[in-house]
C-alpha cells in the first residue's frame, strides 16, 4: 500500500524552511512514479538518480542533469538513494580526482537531500561545494538513511565518522572521532554505510578496517563481522530477517552471507561473467523480499538482480560499458553506486513506518 507522509513536508518546512532551488526533471518516458517493484539506482558519474520500471528497464523519473552538469541541479558521484514515502532521500558524495572530466582534481557536493517528485529540493544537510565537518557541514557522505525517530543517519565518510542529525540540522549522536581514522574504540575507517536495525542498534560498514560492526548507542561494539579474517573492502551491511547479515566485500569482488558465527553460508561473485570488468567493486547488495539479491556492479557499469543459485535474471546497464540515456537503461548507465527495490526493504533491515500523520 502507497504510504502518505505529506506532514514530512510539513515538518521539514517548520524545522528548516523549504529550499529555494528546483533541479530540472526531464521528459521521462512513463508517467509511472513510486511504483512498488521499481528499481531506484544512484547512477554515480552520470550524477543521478533514476526510478526504473523493473520489467522494461525504461526510465520513469530521475533527478539531476546528466554527466556533463556539475551545478548544485545534480547530485555529483551519488553514493546513495531512498524513497522515503513521495519523497527521495540523495546522498550528494562529490567525484574524486580522474573520475569527471569537467573537475579532473575532484569536485565536492557534500550534501544528503530530499527532494519531491518534481525534483525540488525540500531540506538539506551540508552545503553544496563545501567541505567540513562544523554545523551544517559534510566531508564525502556516502549513504544515508531516515530512521524511525524522524532522524537522518549519515556515512560521513571523509570525516572518519557517521552521524545522526535531527530536522534542525543538529549532530544528536556520533560514531567516530571526527577526522581520525582508527579501528580501536569508537574509531572508523571510511565508514560506507549504515543502517538502524530493528533492537536500536547501528550496523556500519567499516570499509577499510574490512568489518561491519554492530554497536549500540552506548557506543559499544557488539558484534564484528570480517567473514573468518577475508573481507577486504566492506562497502555494504544489512540484517536479514533470518539474523544473517549481507555483506558487500567490493574490493573482493564478491557479496557474501554471513551467520551470527561469521561464517560464509552465500556469495556471489561478480567478474566471473566473459567481457567483465577483472575488478568491478561491487558496491551495495540488497536482498529481496522474495530471495533474490540485487547487486550494484559499480564498475561493470550494470545493476543485476540474481538467484540464489546465481543465476543472473534481470540486467540494468551493459556489461562493463558505460554510457547514459534519457529513457532506457539499455542506453547506459555510469558506475552505479547503489539500487534499491521500491516497497521491498527486506534487505535493509528496519525500515520504519512511513506514516506520519
Amino acid at each position: 500500500m502507497r504510504r502518505s507522509i505529506l506532514s514530512l513536508g510539513v515538518l521539514f518546512a517548520s524545522c528548516a524552511g523549504l529550499a529555494a532551488a528546483a533541479a530540472p526533471v526531464l521528459p521521462a518516458l512513463a508517467p509511472a512514479f513510486d511504483k512498488p517493484g521499481d528499481i531506484l539506482i544512484s547512477d554515480q558519474f552520470n550524477n543521478r538518480v533514476i526510478e526504473v520500471d523493473a520489467a522494461r528497464g525504461a526510465i520513469v523519473w530521475h533527478w539531476g542533469v546528466g554527466p556533463n552538469d556539475l551545478s548544485a541541479n545534480s547530485a555529483i558521484g551519488v553514493n546513495d538513494a531512498l524513497r522515503v514515502g513521495d519523497f527521495t532521500l540523495i546522498s550528494g558524495t562529490g567525484a574524486p580526482p580522474g573520475t569527471e572530466p569537467g573537475c579532473p582534481s575532484g569536485c565536492a557536493d557534500n550534501r544528503v537531500f530530499f527532494v519531491d517528485h518534481a525534483g525540488r529540493i525540500v531540506w538539506q544537510y551540508g552545503t553544496f561545494g563545501v567541505t567540513g565537518a562544523g554545523w551544517n557541514q559534510l566531508n564525502t557522505p556516502v549513504q544515508a538513511t531516515w530512521t524511525a525517530q524522524r532522524t537522518v543517519l549519515i556515512a560521513d565518510q571523509g570525516n572518519q565518522r557517521v552521524i545522526e542529525v535531527n530536522l534542525a540540522h543538529h549532530v544528536i549522536w556520533q560514531y567516530g572521532h571526527t577526522g581520525e581514522a582508527g579501528n580501536g574504540p569508537n574509531h572508523l575507517n571510511n565508514p560506507n554505510s549504515i543502517e538502524e536495525l530493528a533492537n536500536g542498534d547501528l550496523l556500519i560498514a567499516d570499509e577499510s578496517n574490512n568489518r561491519a560492526i554492530e554497536v549500540n548507542r552506548a557506543h559499544v561494539i557488539v558484534r564484528t563481522f570480517t567473514a573468518g579474517g577475508t573481507l577486504n573492502g566492506v562497502a555494504f551491511a544489512s540484517r536479514l530477517p533470518d539474523g544473517d547479515t549481507l555483506i558487500t566485500d567490493a574490493n573482493n569482488n564478491r557479496i557474501v552471507e554471513v551467520n551470527a558465527h561469521d561464517q560464509i553460508v552465500w556469495s556471489y561473485v561478480t567478474n566471473t561473467q566473459p567481457g567483465s570488468n577483472a575488478n568491478p567493486n561491487p558496491t551495495r547488495a540488497v536482498r529481496l523480499r522474495n530471495g533474490n539479491t540485487l547487486i550494484s556492479d559499480q564498475n561493470n557499469h550494470r545493476v543485476i538482480l540474481v538467484n540464489h543459485a546465481g543465476t543472473i535474471l534481470n540486467q540494468y546497464g551493459n556489461l562493463n560499458s558505460p554510457g547514459f540515456g534519457l529513457y532506457w537503461t539499455r542506453q547506459g548507465l555510469n558506475a552505479p553506486y547503489d539500487a534499491k527495490v521500491i516497497g521491498d526493504n527486506t534487505g535493509l533491515t528496519w525500515f520504519p513506518n512511513m506514516d506520519l500523520h
